[in-house]
């Protein structure tokens, strides 16, 4: 007696099909589970015989061999807990073969088994719905708690069960129970509405319109200033001035939460921009994604298509901050293990914040200050310049004096700038239409020797800041990238002078700093 069951399982953040075949004969009980399982699927031969007696269900006293094909990659999770006993009962002969026209294999089931049979929720319910829709599935059975997640797929008909006598009696025909239904429809992009607003924060205006900028072109931030100026309040709001998500960066980023079971059970699709602020004592595998077995994603990859806020950048383990580099620079992870090789998207928008010095006062009161010019150096020199050079501006967040905290006009509201960073990408959406780059943060050096050209007086002003700063060559370009964001800001077709010495200011970590004890330079060494 033999009978197939289509499951499925995920690798990076794409789903494969298992077949879960199962074969009953005579023979002494007992109950082989092949394929490559790893703990959690090898103790379903402990979790089913239970689920099934408890439910009400007899347990077979024969042979009983399951495969999980494909058999030569390893499978892990409790996702296979529900497709295993639906299949000892189809090799039973105790389900048919068809109901209300379909098939049996026409249904993908996940789940995991409790003892008393209740189906619990698994991770990475989206990536195989998305799966079962392109592999001619018509139909998921889930748990519950996962329907909404699995219901984004609106092309397939999914069923959410609670307990193991639900789905036999489902697919018995013995119960109806109705389809989940998502209104999520693809559109323009989702209407966000958030708690919080800019104009929430007092003074700060340079540091704001350095916020615009980085949003209309998808530019890296540093906030440098003292403690209580408002560096995190400023990072935690730039989420509400990011163009709304479109439905195919919701799909991509809630493909991420789900199998981190991160997805909000009330709405089932991330539709907000993600912002990820890691504690500074988070491991290289906490930031970049690992982990044993099929390695998982990390912060950088949560916070794809939104932030990235990392508090006390120099507090961050070298390490950790030295990983970030190729994420910011290629938008993706690669993590190659023994038995596997998955990448993960991270095209974020990283905001680091940081003291100027160990105290947090140097540049700003000098009577607060009295850290020693080594520790000082010390303190600035964890952050290495290839970092620095990936960070597109580095803004001055000074301290808020008192007539701007008590001043009730606190500026504009966070749609009145969102308004002119939408029609900045707008701008770069027709600039690159039909390519893969989608900001002026992604701009590769073909593309800035189009899209940027400069006049004599715009490569005089360049060359002078070049020689005097030692700028590398990544400095040099980001400097055009943000020079090209301010002219979209503007409307303008042409990088004007006026633009580039903008661009040329957002470098602060490049320049000298005046901390009240003497001229003290900032340049972050490798």
């Amino acid at each position: 007696m033999l009978a197939r069951i289509s499951s499925g399982a995920v690798l990076g953040i794409e789903a494969y099909e298992v077949q879960v075949e199962v074969d009953i004969n005579l023979g002494m009980q007992v109950f082989h589970i092949v394929g490559l399982p790893k703990g959690a699927v090898r103790e379903a031969r402990l979790r089913i015989p239970s689920a099934m007696e408890n439910a009400g269900f007899d347990f077979p006293t024969h042979k009983i061999t399951l495969n999980l094909a494909p058999a030569d990659v390893r499978k892990d999770g409790t996702a296979f807990d529900l497709p295993m006993t639906v299949g000892i009962m189809a090799a039973q002969r105790k389900l048919p073969a068809q109901r209300d026209g379909m098939a049996l294999e026409d249904w993908m089931i996940v789940g995991e088994l409790g003892l008393d049979g209740e189906v619990r929720p698994v991770d990475g319910v989206l990536p195989l719905a998305v799966m079962a829709r392109d592999t001619g599935r018509r139909g998921m059975i889930v748990p519950k708690a996962n329907a909404r997640e699995a219901a984004v797929v609106s092309e397939l008909q999914v069923v959410p069960v609670g307990h193991l006598t639900e789905v036999i009696e489902l697919l018995r025909g013995q119960r109806d129970i109705e389809p989940e239904v998502l209104e999520c429809e693809p559109g323009d992009g989702f209407p966000m509405q958030y708690p919080i607003d800019f104009n929430e924060v007092a003074g700060q205006e340079a540091a704001k319109r350095a916020l615009e900028v980085a949003a209309a072109g998808g530019h890296n931030v540093a906030l440098v200033g003292p403690p209580g100026s408002g560096k995190s309040m400023l990072a935690k709001r730039l989420p509400t001035i990011l163009p709304e998500m479109t439905f195919d960066e919701a799909l991509e980023t809630t493909k991420l939460y789900s199998i981190t079971g991160q997805v909000p059970q009330d709405r089932g699709l991330v539709t907000r921009r993600p912002f990820r602020s890691p504690h500074h004592t988070i491991s290289n595998v906490g930031i970049i994604g690992g982990g044993r077995g099929i390695p998982r994603p990390g912060e950088v990859s949560l916070a794809h298509h939104g932030v990235l806020f990392l508090d006390e950048l120099p507090e961050f383990p070298r390490g950790v901050l030295e990983v970030l580099r190729q994420p910011l620079e290629d938008n993706e992870v690669t993590i190659s293990r023994s038995m596997s090789t998955v990448t993960y998207p991270a095209n974020v928008m990283l905001v680091a914040a940081m003291n100027p010095c160990p105290c947090g006062y140097f540049g700003a009161d000098p009577d607060k200050c009295d850290c020693p010019e080594h520790v000082v150096r010390r303190y600035r020199n964890k952050l290495s310049g290839p970092l620095m050079d990936r960070i597109d501006l580095h803004v001055e967040v000074p301290a808020v004096p008192y007539d701007r905290l008590k001043d009730h006009d606190r500026g504009e509201l966070s749609d009145q700038i969102r308004g002119r960073v939408d029609a900045a990408r707008v701008r770069q959406h027709r600039r690159f239409r039909g390519t893969d780059v989608h900001s002026n943060a992604q701009m590769r050096p073909a593309d800035l020797r189009q899209h940027c050209e400069l006049d004599d007086s715009g490569h005089q002003l360049l060359q002078k800041v070049v020689d005097t700063l030692g700028m590398s060559a990544r400095g040099y370009d980001r400097i055009l990238k943000v020079a090209r964001t301010i002219a979209d800001l503007a409307g303008a077709d042409e990088i004007t002078p006026a633009y580039l010495s903008e661009a040329i200011q957002y470098r602060t970590l490049d320049r000298d700093l005046d901390g009240g004890h003497g001229r003290r330079s900032f340049h972050p060494t490798g």
